[in-house]
């Protein structure tokens, strides 16, 4: 067993209260309602939303999907300094070479009012050894792409989330 880590940083012009709030505290509602094609509905197995809550997802069915249904928990969460860390349990994403992943976001102010978004992942290996530069660099893409349309939905409805 082993231990890899992938960071992205990406910079937005929005703030980093709304992002959060639109990614984080309501992404559960937001995400399927505007990436239908990713994401259908996501679920509480067990808890109340916090620390150890278990949430299954259930995948859309758009092209480059790579898994019917993901089961995730939550770590931490703090709505102050707009962190939050959870960790895939299970699903297609983890295979032979991957047990589970843990996914840190934080939203800090960015110049000019907006955010810088850091999402770091770390990938807990088996024995086949660690995940290709290919599995991470899409495990990045799709951070990068979830990232990007909760962007764009804020930038098109300047009203939400403030």
């Amino acid at each position: 067993m082993g231990l890899i880590t992938s960071e992205t940083e990406i910079t937005t012009a929005i703030p980093a209260a709304r992002l959060f709030k639109a990614f984080v505290t309501d992404g559960d509602t937001l995400i399927p309602k505007i990436a239908p094609q990713a994401f259908k509905s996501f679920g509480i197995l067990e808890g109340d939303g916090g620390p150890g809550t278990i949430k299954q997802i259930q995948m859309g069915e758009g092209p480059g999907v790579p898994s019917k249904s993901v089961k995730t928990r939550v770590d931490a969460t703090d709505a102050e300094k707009f962190t939050h860390k959870y960790t895939l349990l299970e699903g297609d994403l983890l295979n032979e070479k991957i047990e589970s992943i843990s996914y840190e976001m934080e939203f800090a102010p960015g110049p000019d009012g907006g955010t810088i978004g850091k999402i770091k992942a770390t990938y807990v290996t088996k024995g086949e050894g660690p995940p290709t530069e290919e599995e991470r660099k899409k495990g990045k893409e799709t951070s990068l792409a979830m990232f990007k349309v909760v962007e764009g939905y804020l930038q098109q409805n300047p009203d939400a989330y403030v």
